[in-house]
């Protein structure tokens, strides 16, 4: 029903079953791990009115009961998640909603779990994610292009000379780095204001 991803590894689809309504994954290496995507099969949809809560829990160093933390959530309009576990903290969060057949105390202590807990929306709406696991929304081709526009400005100017500097040279054709940086502003602002302008 349920699948884990996490980049540069196979896809999980091996969920440990631990009760009719929980379902479990276990996360090798964790800590090499930045962000880790929850998705539906599309095999079997929720029921109506019922979706997928999202928990992490790390394990726990001291030999204690695991602490678990809401990630967010999964439904039938929304079938896939990507969740930021890299600032998540050890030993903050809730207890464990998944019993003691998921406890990550009997685990390795490089081995996490992401757990997901079938429960009705009107449930889900009233828990409170981790607000450190929240993915930015900002488009990734947006970030990607103001990376690149910053990468190209900064390789340009690093040639800038004064006009003093210059030396004739009849086979090269020079554009004065203000017209540059006036563009680069105007785009940047541009993309403040609207930032889906590329698309159009």
């Amino acid at each position: 029903m349920f699948g884990c991803l996490v980049a540069g590894r196979l896809v999980q689809t091996d969920a440990v079953q631990v009760a009719s309504d929980k379902f479990v994954f276990n996360l090798p290496d964790y800590e090499k791990v930045n962000h880790v995507v929850v998705f539906m099969l599309g095999t079997v949809p929720f029921p109506a009115g019922i979706g997928g809560a999202v928990h992490f829990s790390f394990p726990d160093p001291s030999g204690g009961g695991a602490v678990w933390q809401l990630l967010g959530f999964i439904t039938n309009e929304k079938p896939s998640a990507i969740f930021k576990i890299c600032g998540l903290e050890a030993g903050k969060g809730g207890e464990n909603p998944f019993g003691m057949m998921a406890s990550s105390s009997r685990l390795s202590p490089s081995v996490a779990q992401v757990g997901v807990s079938v429960e009705a929306l009107d449930q889900l709406a009233q828990q409170i994610p981790v607000s450190s696991a929240a993915v930015s929304t900002v488009d990734s081709f947006l970030h990607f292009t103001q990376k690149m526009l910053d990468s190209l400005y900064n390789f340009a100017s690093s040639f800038a000379v004064t006009q003093a500097q210059m030396t004739p040279n009849p086979s090269e054709t020079f554009i004065p780095s203000s017209c540059v940086l006036k563009w680069y502003e105007n785009f940047q602002r541009r993309m403040s204001q609207n930032p889906n302008f590329w698309k159009n």
